[in-house]
This record gives C-alpha cells, sequence and structure tokens, in this order.
C-alpha cells in the first residue's frame, strides 16, 4: 500500500510541505495501481471510438457511475467480437492514471459480452453483415454437377471427417476420383490455409466438378475457423461448387450458409455429390425397360402405317395415275389444236375485213376509178388549186398505171 506524503517534519516539528500537481498525481497513480492491479468492472459501453492508431476507447457506465476505459491495439486485435455502444460486457483490467488529463481509467486486457459468449457474439455479428451484402443469397447458389468425376476434399488428412467421407462414397461410387488438399481445420491460422487451399483448387488449369469442405464435430470454439469471414469469402468466390459439412447435425456455421449445398454431416456430404451405384443401375434398368417398351410401340405403330399405305390404291397400281395424267395431256393438247385453230380462223377474218377497208381508202384505189395527181416539178408539191400554177412550168400526172410529164401552156380557171 502506498501512502500519500503531505507533509513532512524536521527536529520533530512537522511542517507544511507544497507538492507540485505532477508529484501528486505521481502518488496517486501509484497508490490506485498498486491498490487495483486486477479487477473485474462490469457496464455498459457508451462513447466507444476506435481511432487509426487501433486502440479502443470507451466509457463503461450504470446508472450510479461512470468510468472511462481504454483497449490496446494488441488486445483490440485479438477481440472475436466487435464492441459497441449499448452492449453489457464485463472486463478485467487494472486501474491507471492519465497524467496529461490527471483522470484515471480502466486498461482492459479481458472483455466478455454479458449474458452471450464473445464467439456467439461474433458469430451473430459477422452473420448479420454477410447477410447485408448478399453473400448468402439463395438466388446466387450453384447446382452440383449431377455425376461428380472429380471430387476436391479440403479438410485435415487425418480427421474422423475424411475417413468417413471416403467410407460412404466407396460405398455408394466408385467412378470419382478425389483429390485431399491437407489444412488443418482448428487453431491459429487454420482458417487462412482453408481459404488458400480453396482458392488453390479454382485456379487449377482442370478444376474439379465439386468441392467439399469438412471436417467433424466439435466445440464453437473447434469449429471457428469456418466462422472467419477470410473463409466464407473465399466459399462464396469460388467458381467451383462448394459442399460444407462442418460438425454434427445441430452445428450451423457461416461456411455451411454461404456454401451452395449444405450437408449435416462430412457422410451426408458423401451421398450428395455421388450417386449410389445400386440406385443409379435400378434407375438404368428403368429407364431401359422405359426405352424398350417405346421403342416396341414405335415399331408396333409404323407397321400398321406402313400396311395401311399399301392397301392403297396408288400402291397396289402405281401406274394407273400416270395413264390417267397421260390421258388427260392428250385431251388438253388437242384441245389447245383446236382453240389454236379457231383463234388463227377469226385472226384471218379480221385481217381480211380491214384490208379491204383500207384499200377502199387508198389513193391508188382512187386513181383505178379514173382519177389523177398532179405534182410540181421538182418539188413534188401535190397541186390543189390551178391558179398557184404558172405558164411553162413542168409538172407530174400521176395515173392509176404510170404517168406523164408535161409543161403548161396556159392556165384555165375561175
Amino acid at each position: 500500500m502506498v501512502q500519500l506524503e503531505l507533509f513532512s517534519g524536521q527536529d520533530g516539528e512537522e511542517e507544511p510541505r507544497t507538492l507540485t500537481v505532477g508529484e501528486l498525481t505521481a502518488q496517486i497513480k501509484g497508490l490506485l495501481e498498486g491498490s487495483f492491479p486486477n479487477v473485474w468492472v462490469e457496464g455498459e459501453i457508451s462513447n466507444f471510438s476506435r481511432p487509426s492508431s487501433g486502440h479502443c476507447y470507451l466509457t463503461l457506465k450504470d446508472e450510479e457511475a461512470q468510468l472511462a476505459g481504454v483497449i490496446w491495439r494488441s488486445v483490440a486485435a485479438r477481440l472475436p467480437f466487435a464492441p459497441h455502444d449499448g452492449l453489457e460486457v464485463v472486463c478485467l483490467g487494472h486501474l491507471d492514471v492519465y497524467p496529461p488529463r490527471g483522470r484515471y481509467q480502466l486498461v482492459i486486457r479481458e472483455i466478455h459480452p454479458k449474458g452471450i459468449g464473445a464467439l456467439e457474439l461474433a458469430f451473430r455479428q459477422l452473420r448479420d453483415k454477410l447477410a447485408t451484402e448478399g453473400l448468402f443469397d439463395p438466388r446466387l447458389k450453384k447446382p452440383l454437377p449431377a455425376y461428380c468425376r472429380r471430387i476436391a476434399v479440403v479438410t485435415s488428412p487425418t480427421g474422423a471427417a475424411i475417413r468417413d467421407f471416403l467410407e460412404v462414397l466407396r460405398r455408394r461410387w466408385r467412378g470419382a476420383d478425389v483429390w485431399i488438399v491437407p489444412v488443418r481445420v482448428q487453431g491459429e491460422g487454420a482458417a487462412a490455409e482453408i481459404a488458400a487451399a480453396i482458392g488453390e483448387v479454382n485456379r487449377l488449369a482442370e478444376p474439379p466438378d465439386c468441392l467439399v469442405v469438412t471436417r467433424g464435430g466439435g466445440s464453437l470454439e473447434d469449429l471457428w475457423a469456418f466462422n472467419e469471414e477470410v473463409v466464407v469469402r473465399a466459399i462464396h468466390a469460388s467458381r467451383v461448387p462448394v459442399v460444407s459439412a462442418v460438425g454434427h447435425e445441430i452445428d450451423v456455421t457461416l461456411s455451411d450458409l454461404v456454401a451452395d449445398v449444405r450437408a449435416l454431416t462430412p457422410s451426408e456430404a458423401a451421398e450428395r455429390v455421388a450417386p449410389a451405384a445400386e440406385e443409379l443401375a435400378i434407375r438404368l434398368r428403368q429407364v431401359q425397360r422405359r426405352l424398350a417398351a417405346t421403342l416396341r410401340s414405335r415399331l408396333a405403330a409404323a407397321a400398321a402405317r406402313l400396311e395401311n399405305l399399301a392397301r392403297r390404291r396408288v400402291f397396289r397400281r402405281p401406274l394407273e395415275m400416270v395413264f390417267e395424267r397421260a390421258r388427260r395431256v392428250d385431251e388438253l393438247e388437242a384441245r389447245q389444236t383446236r382453240a389454236m385453230a379457231n383463234l388463227l380462223r377469226t385472226a384471218r377474218g379480221r385481217l381480211d375485213a380491214t384490208a379491204a377497208q383500207l384499200d377502199s381508202l387508198s389513193p391508188l384505189a382512187v386513181l383505178g376509178r379514173g382519177y389523177s395527181i398532179t405534182e410540181r416539178l421538182p418539188s413534188g408539191e401535190v397541186v390543189r388549186d390551178a391558179s398557184s400554177l404558172a405558164p411553162g412550168e413542168r409538172i407530174r400526172t400521176r395515173l392509176a398505171n404510170g404517168g406523164a410529164i408535161s409543161r403548161i401552156e396556159r392556165i384555165d380557171g375561175a
């Protein structure tokens, strides 16, 4: 116990001694830190902040008082959950005095949510965060292939999970190649290994048909690697369909929620990725019977149609239709010949009538009745009026047969 020395005396006499603020604060600091090296404090968080330094500053309060608190970065980095205002917690730490401000505070070494485990709170916080981002959206789930020929299993190679998985797979289906990607499934660094293994499988030149992430049962702490954000995001980013089989039926991890298919156990995971050979053989036999029945039905229907066609007249007397068509062609040819002859006679009659009409209007026909045509020479202009002529002018007279050239001696006219 540190005792404050506010007064000191000389020669048995006590005289007052003046302390500086720093000296007084140092004595108070030593007293508090010596008196409360370890203390559990329960309260509600308020005024929580976490600047870029990584340290966390908060106030613990109840109905009667409040206490400043600090969580140094080294401790805050290991917290599985995110403290926030309104959260009731139980803290372990020691009292410290911060001289520049002259106030005491609780330096927190451990902090636990009140009424709920730290891991459970961290699980809920991360689940809500990732759900808000849409990582658990059912519409993003990829279907598994009907028959997986290549299966990658990310798990511990020495655990019971891989033994159960291989045993069930060997019993159900021998037509698949299994690639075991060894990782740690719990403890420090396990989550990083699992996420890296998922990424490596997706980067293969020929990726598998599906990827199984599995481990056996255990406590929440044992399964915590499959609740880490790095693993959840690696499963979400996987191009290969992922089957999550972590723990037992009652265990639910964030890997189960984000995976394309959730299996309750490693054994069920083997059942989900591989068909049972016996069941497949039964289905094949059923398909074979249905196929044979369908073929027989179609064969009978085709035979009936063929028999029906064979009874038709066109197949019994195949040339009869040819002869009928040939006779029809002959009849049409005769009708065409008669029609063409009629058209030709009609056209010739119209031509004769038109020729007679043209002949009656021809100038040559007029000349044949004793008329003539007089033309002035040398222009060949037809003379219609005697007054247009002059004595001595040469003219040509066109008759029905031939013509004559003469010279005008006298013009008679009105």
